[in-house]
């Protein structure tokens, strides 16, 4: 076990894995933690300490003056290069959507462009389950 303060190697990189993993996947925090049972609070605290780690990193390169890329070692003692602590994001404009909150707290998001036809079987259904419960 190591002492307190001293950073596990295997385990930053492991999180690090998972990260990428999250980002790449699209999901939220809640559905990929329940999928890979992880712990939502540690999810969230390796994420901050993970970004807290690159920063320090990009703030020594940059007091050093060097310009090249962090290098840091994978938990198999190898050089790696470092995960950048931000990436470029677009984001696009959500389309008007109508809402339909059912009599349970349901909520049914329809897009502009729907289809009447299927909508009013969707909810005839949901009409009838709720009706059974």
């Amino acid at each position: 076990m190591g002492r307190r303060g001293e950073r596990d190697r295997a385990k930053e990189w492991y999180w690090r894995r998972l990260l990428r993993q999250w980002r790449r996947s699209g999901a939220s925090v809640r559905d990929f933690c329940g999928e890979h049972r992880l712990s939502e609070p540690c999810f969230y605290a390796w994420r901050r300490t993970i970004v807290d780690r690159d920063r320090e990193a990009a703030g020594l390169r940059r007091r050093s003056g060097s310009g090249r890329e962090a290098r840091l070692e994978g938990p198999d003692g190898q050089r790696r290069s470092g995960t950048p602590a931000f990436v470029p994001v677009r984001v696009l404009p959500t389309p008007a959507v109508l809402e339909v909150v059912l009599e349970r707290g349901c909520v049914v998001r329809v897009p502009v462009g729907f289809d009447a036809a299927t909508l009013r079987q969707l909810l005839a259904v949901l009409g009838a389950e709720a009706a059974a419960c």
